[in-house]
């Protein structure tokens, strides 16, 4: 009989305690051809995966995605089902669940909310939850102190435990990793500020002395991950790489805990190196979205250059998701310029991952896929267009052959995450 993936997952903490170069990969996607790409490559290489989802992109009351916990939960059971993918090396998590959605509200008004939003998750069978209650509500900082966001994440842990089924099995996360106020902090050298040992070490203190006066202390060995900032970040026009021979001291400084293992977020588009220097430095769960999203973008605008090519009438994709950035500003709007077509476009804040779940969005990528196939496109145009490894790859996932091809664009993107063997 498989072990349950919460423990396969602290499994890959204690061994990554212990020094060994090993991580899991947390997609951060609601988007199904994303999570069909990742699923088919987890399976193909019998590896356990992590899927999140943000509090902005599933709550009770839809989201941007539509979806609630136990909608969220029901459409990834039925992706497992059609890709035939093993439910024991899936584990669900919810990212950045606290009040910050509603954070225009009064903290009372958020924080009712929050503790809906962590309960329905948990009954919806998710149990890697992160407890993210550090941005400040109304006529507060936009991030309170950690004794205020402590004493919040514990009263959510409360609702979470009382909520679930097998309390024992739900893992926590604390901690969060986002900038202050003005954006993310760089050095004199141009690179990412990581967050301070003494940080790190301050805001575990505050939850574990939280989780105690809500009467939980013998919860707190189900706390499992701590978000920082490692020191990398991406912005629409850059991507903050690590400084050379970064060495934050964050590993040395939770060693006293010895079920916490660091969890790094905004990882996307790094080199392939990072992923396993980021293991090296403790970070046992690396998050990954909008290179994914990125991915997907590329690939499916890159079929549509061969369709427009070979077929000169049919819609053109880039259009259609222009027309609907156009009638739909308000993801974009406060990141781009509303003449700087090509950043909507292909930005790495790629704000068009909000845009793929509209109706017309859907219809134009079915009807792009269904042209490219009933096509006879040669093969030279295919290998101007795409890496033979994405080709290669492409020939071994159960789709058709464009989507196959956007599929293994997307696992490009996610491989590198694969560190350590789980079996070792």
């Amino acid at each position: 009989m498989r072990p349950i993936m919460s423990d396969i997952l602290r499994n890959i903490i204690a061994r990554n305690k212990a020094g060994e170069c090993i991580a899991i990969p947390s997609v951060c996607s609601a988007h199904p051809e994303v999570l069909s790409a990742s699923l088919q490559l987890s399976s193909n290489l019998n590896r356990p995966l992590v899927i999140e989802a943000t509090s902005n992109q599933v709550n009770q009351f839809g989201g941007y995605t539509g979806m609630n916990a136990r909608t969220f939960v029901a459409f990834i059971d039925d992706l497992k089902s059609k890709h035939l993918i093993d439910s024991n090396f899936v584990e669900l998590g919810g990212d950045h669940l606290g009040p910050q959605v509603w954070k225009s509200e009064t903290a009372d008004m958020a924080m009712a909310k929050a503790h809906d939003l962590v309960s329905d998750y948990v009954r919806a069978g998710i149990k890697k939850i992160h407890l993210d209650c550090s941005e400040g509500c109304a006529d507060e900082p936009t991030l309170v102190n950690s004794d205020i966001a402590a004493e919040r994440a514990a009263d959510l842990a409360v609702s979470c435990l009382d909520a679930a089924s097998a309390p024992e099995e739900l893992l926590f996360v604390i901690g969060t990793e986002v900038p202050p106020p003005g954006g993310a902090r760089l050095g004199e050298d141009g690179h990412i500020i990581p967050t301070s040992p003494e940080s790190a070490v301050k805001t575990l203190v505050a939850h574990r002395a939280a989780f105690a006066k809500k009467g939980i202390a013998d919860t707190w060995s189900q706390v499992s991950g701590l978000v920082v900032q490692p020191g990398i970040e991406f912005g629409p026009d850059e991507v903050f790489t690590m400084s050379k021979g970064a060495n934050s001291g964050l590993r040395e400084a939770i060693s006293e805990y010895p079920e916490i293992c660091l969890e790094a977020h905004s990882t996307d588009f790094q080199p392939p190196e990072t992923f396993a220097t980021l293991a090296n430095m403790g970070f046992a769960f690396q998050k990954v979205g909008p290179a994914l999203t990125f991915a997907l973008r590329r690939a499916l605008y890159a079929l549509d250059h061969i369709v427009q090519k070979l077929n000169p009438s049919a819609v053109s994709l880039p259009q259609v998701i222009e027309a609907a950035m156009r009638d739909n500003p308000e993801y974009w709007k406060s990141h781009y310029s509303e003449n700087d077509i090509s950043k909507w476009h292909s930005s790495y804040a790629d704000r068009i991952r909000y845009y793929w779940p509209l109706p017309a969005a859907k219809e134009a990528v079915d009807n792009l896929i269904l042209t490219f196939d009933t096509l006879k496109v040669s093969e030279h145009i295919l290998e101007e267009t795409f890496s033979l490894d994405v080709l290669e790859r492409s020939q071994g996932l159960a789709a058709s052959r464009g989507r196959a091809i956007v599929r293994s664009e997307i696992q490009s993107a996610l491989l590198p995450y694969f560190l350590g063997d789980h079996n070792a």
